[in-house]
C-alpha cells in the first residue's frame, strides 16, 4: 500500500522530533555530570598523574567502547593508557597490567562479571583502580580507590533499553580526565605534534624544520655579490629571494642574516635604475630587516605569516640570527594545513 503525500512530512515530523528528543535526553546527562564533579575527580586525576606506568582502560560490551576511546583519547594527549577487553584479560592478556599501572574500569551498573573477576588480581598487585559507573553503591564501586558517577535518569532511547545516555555521559566523563590531565601535565601544541605526525592533524602540528629548503638548496649570496650574480641564485634555487649573509655565502662559512634581495625587490630596481642596476651589490638593494622566524614553529604558523604579510617565502634563523632555511609558501600549500 503506497503512503500518502500528506502521511510523509507527518513521518519526517516525527523523526525530527525524536531527534530532538534523543540529542536534548543526552545533553542533560552531560550537564548533570557538572554538578557531581568533587574531590573524587581530583583524587582520579591525581592517582593518574602520579602513575608510574599507564591507564589500563577496561569495560566490557558497550562500555568497552567507549572504553577505547577514552584509552586514545588519553594517549594521544600525553597520558600512556592502553584499553583491556575485560574478556579477553580473563583468558590471558591479565600480563598487560603491572604494579605500576593504574586501572580504569567503566560498568553502568557496577555489578559486571568479567569486571568484578578482575579486582583479585588488581588487589593482588596492589594496583589502584579508578571506576566510571552509573551505580555508586555496586560492587565495582565499593572496591575502587575513586568511583566517579556517571549515572543517568534515562536512556534516550525511547524503550529506556540501549545504552545512549549513559555511553554519551561516560565518554564525556573519560574527556574530562583526559584533558584535566593535559592541563596538569602542562601539555603543549609541541608534544601534541610528536603524538601526532601524519595526517590532516599532523601537518597542521609540523614545525617549520620539517619542510624548510636546507644547506645548498638555500639561495645564499654575500653582500658585495653582484646583481648580476644575484639573480643567477635566485633563478638557479627557484624560491623567489636569495637571504644574503656575512662571509662568502656558500652554507659552510655564511655567518649572520644581513638581509633579502626578492624578485619582487629586483623588478623594482631594474624600473628606477636601468641599467646602473647591474653595476650594483647585493647589499645596495636588500631588505635588511626581513620576515624570520625559528626552526621551531608550526608549519600553520608560518603560513599565516606568510599570509598576513603579503609573502611568499620566509627566512628561518637561529637565536645568533644565522640561516638555517628558507620556507617556500608553495611548499605549505601542499601540506593542506587548512
Amino acid at each position: 500500500m503506497k503512503m500518502s503525500k500528506a502521511a510523509k512530512p507527518a513521518k519526517a515530523r516525527g523523526s525530527l522530533a525524536a531527534a530532538q528528543r534523543v540529542l536534548r535526553i543526552e545533553a542533560d546527562a552531560i550537564a548533570d555530570l557538572i554538578a557531581r564533579l568533587d574531590e573524587r575527580f581530583e583524587r582520579a586525576v591525581e592517582l593518574i598523574f602520579a602513575c608510574g606506568g599507564r591507564v589500563v582502560v577496561t569495560g566490557l560490551g558497550k562500555s568497552g567502547l567507549i572504553g577505547r576511546k577514552i584509552s586514545a583519547t588519553l594517549a594521544s594527549t600525553g597520558t600512556p593508557s592502553v584499553f583491556l577487553h575485560a574478556a579477553d584479560a580473563l583468558h590471558g592478556d591479565l600480563g598487560v597490567m603491572t604494579r605500576e599501572d593504574v586501572v580504569l574500569a567503566i560498568s553502568q551498573s557496577g555489578e559486571t562479571e568479567e569486571l568484578l573477576a578482575l579486582l583479585e588480581p588488581i588487589k593482588r598487585l596492589g594496583i589502584h583502580l579508578v571506576t566510571m559507573t552509573g551505580n555508586a553503591r555496586s560492587t565495582l564501586a565499593a572496591a575502587s580507590d575513586v568511583t566517579l558517577d556517571i549515572a543517568v535518569k534515562e536512556e534516550a532511547c525511547s524503550l529506556n533499553l540501549a545504552p545512549t545516555a549513559s555511553t554519551t555521559a561516560a565518554l564525556a566523563m573519560g574527556d574530562a580526565l583526559a584533558i584535566a590531565l593535559l592541563e596538569r601535565r602542562g601539555f603543549r601544541e609541541e608534544d601534541f605534534a610528536a603524538l601526532h605526525p601524519k595526517g590532516r592533524l599532523g601537518a597542521k602540528l609540523r614545525r617549520v624544520e620539517s619542510v624548510m629548503h636546507t644547506d645548498e638548496a638555500i639561495p645564499r649570496v654575500g653582500p658585495q655579490a653582484a646583481i648580476p650574480d644575484v639573480i643567477y641564485e635566485i633563478s638557479r634555487k627557484k624560491l623567489g629571494l636569495a637571504v644574503v649573509t656575512e662571509g662568502s655565502g656558500k652554507p659552510a662559512t655564511a655567518g649572520r642574516l644581513l638581509g633579502v634581495v626578492t624578485d619582487g625587490d629586483l623588478r623594482r630596481l631594474m624600473e628606477k635604475r636601468k641599467k646602473e642596476a647591474l653595476d650594483l651589490t647585493a647589499a645596495d638593494c636588500m631588505t635588511k630587516t626581513p620576515v624570520t622566524l625559528a626552526r621551531t614553529e608550526l608549519a600553520a604558523s608560518a603560513l599565516r605569516l606568510m599570509e598576513e604579510k603579503k609573502i611568499t617565502a620566509v627566512i628561518v634563523v637561529d637565536e645568533a640570527r644565522r640561516v638555517e632555511g628558507v620556507v617556500h609558501l608553495h611548499d605549505l600549500w601542499t601540506l593542506q594545513l587548512f
